[in-house]
């Protein structure tokens, strides 16, 4: 592929990325027939009622995928993202919880929905370090521990949504990658890009309900057409 691409001229990017970018790195997207672990619907242990129903359990499922998310590798979209920064200022907001930004190699990533590999108390809100007390594990103030992750029926981090929304507003260029942004609030994202001017650019294998408002809309996986995207900058 020669000649300008979509990005062309962009200096300030911001990439919004989702499940498909992980999928790649062998992180399930727990939909479909990924959406079942051991006979439970995987979205109804991401809850706060299945927390305190039997918080065992989800701590079980969750240090599963937690293990997955740090076996897991960044793959060449990853890496793209991340290759971006030499040529732009970037920022990442990235509904993904599995950490795979950070060690691909981007430094302003916002993780919307939290991160699988840390810990806080449900009481206290404190971070926890190191290994886990027990199981269910407990806070040194007798909160229980859980993932630091947003889950169904929580907000989201006020810093984080106020740095996804600046990012949105700031950049000349997005970049939607591996979602279709069919979850309220980050669905709103690229309509604040747009009314700021930015040009818009999908990264998916099929149409989405947004396909419709991008300027360029790339069918195929994120390793295979964000590098791709990333050169012709």
């Amino acid at each position: 592929m020669t000649g300008p691409g979509p990005l062309a001229g962009a200096r300030r990017i911001t990439f919004v990325t989702g499940a498909g970018i992980s999928r790649e790195s062998g992180i399930p997207t727990f939909r479909g027939r990924e959406g079942l672990w051991r006979n439970h619907d995987a979205s109804k242990l991401a809850t706060v009622a299945a927390f305190e129903r039997d918080p065992g359990l989800v701590w079980e499922w969750y240090l599963e995928r937690r293990r997955g998310a740090l076996a897991a590798e960044p793959n060449a979209g990853h890496l793209a993202v991340a290759a971006a920064e030499r040529a732009a200022e970037v920022r990442v907001v990235t509904q993904n919880i599995d950490g795979l930004h950070g060690r691909a190699g981007s430094s302003r990533v916002i993780e919307l929905h939290g991160n699988i590999t840390r810990t806080r108390c449900s009481s206290c809100s404190g971070d926890w370090e190191g290994d886990l007390p027990g199981m269910p594990p407990r806070c040194g103030c007798g909160g229980l521990l859980r993932p630091d992750v947003v889950w169904f029926g929580e907000a989201l981090g006020a810093a984080e949504w106020g740095a996804a929304a600046e990012a949105a507003s700031w950049c000349d260029a997005m970049v939607i990658a591996g979602t279709s942004l069919a979850v309220s609030p980050a669905n709103t994202l690229p309509l604040a890009a747009r009314r700021a001017g930015a040009t818009l650019v999908e990264v998916n294998t099929e149409e989405t309900p947004m396909s419709y408002m991008m300027d360029a809309s790339l069918r195929g996986t994120c390793s295979e057409e964000l590098p791709r995207l990333v050169e012709r900058l």
